[in-house]
């Protein structure tokens, strides 16, 4: 792992391969997760050179003292902007919350990418109530929700399903919840006609958590927005379809040269 400093605290990432030997992919990851949920991606039959963060509070980055919504938002915009200039990134891809950071620090001019991709994500991400509750009263019961048919994952084995929650429990209630009530509180539908750079909005057929419908809109709304759904998989297309979702994201990358 590596890291950066940045506004008074510390953000981790990995890099595999060597910025200099082509176009930098950075990946930001979604609530309750870590670098880890692109592990497929930076593996050795990944795309090069690519890029994955923790986000505050995540795995090995320092935490941030903020109240769920913009200013978290903010916090995690900042973290992004900081390891994509430590990178020099040329291409981001977010998951979930992943995708409402990216968009957001496209949006106010944090990040200067010659493109993103937003996987499992949306320009407006409400939570479900009953999820809210759980994530308050009962953290349990929440991960078994988000791992329930079609939700995370479509077709996972039993390895990367409890892989999964053990990562959400390691990450812990506080942080997760922070993640998601951000989600809950995100919606930037008003300004996707600022986005100046190609979008692709990447999804899995049987996502229910930010279904196609969504990704639909962003590509029929941002100004060069391109749409692809990937098969057989749901949330978590990047552990469910690794290869697929790699090619896709390094034909978009090459195609923004």
């Amino acid at each position: 792992m590596e890291a950066v400093s940045h506004d008074g605290r510390t953000t981790a990432y990995r890099l595999a391969g060597d910025p200099v030997d082509g176009r930098v992919t950075l990946a930001v990851h979604g609530s309750g997760a870590t670098h880890r949920l692109w592990a497929p991606q930076y593996g050795p039959d990944g795309p090069r050179p690519f890029a994955a963060v923790d986000l505050s509070g995540h795995g090995d980055s320092a935490d941030v003292d903020t109240t769920p919504g913009s200013e978290t938002l903010s916090a995690y915009v900042a973290d992004v902007a900081a390891v994509a200039d430590a990178v020099e990134a040329d291409v981001l891809v977010g998951n979930s919350l992943g995708g409402a950071v990216v968009l957001q620090a496209a949006l106010d001019g944090a990040v200067d990418p010659a493109g993103v991709v937003l996987l499992g994500s949306g320009a407006k991400l409400a939570v479900h109530d009953d999820l809210r509750r759980w994530l308050a009263e009962d953290f349990e019961q929440a991960i078994e929700a988000l791992h329930g048919p079609d939700r995370l994952f479509h077709d996972a084995s039993d390895r990367v399903l409890e892989r999964s929650k053990a990562q959400m429990r390691a990450t812990g209630r506080g942080v997760t919840e922070r993640d998601f009530l951000t989600c809950h509180r995100f919606d930037v539908r008003d300004r996707l006609a600022e986005v100046e750079v190609p979008l692709l909005a990447l999804v899995g057929e049987h996502d229910q958590l930010t279904p196609v419908s969504y990704h639909e809109y962003l590509a029929e709304t941002v100004p060069d927005g391109r749409l692809s759904v990937v098969e057989g998989a749901a949330h978590l297309a990047m552990l469910e379809r690794p290869q697929v979702v790699a090619d896709e994201i390094a034909a978009f990358a090459d195609d923004t040269q």
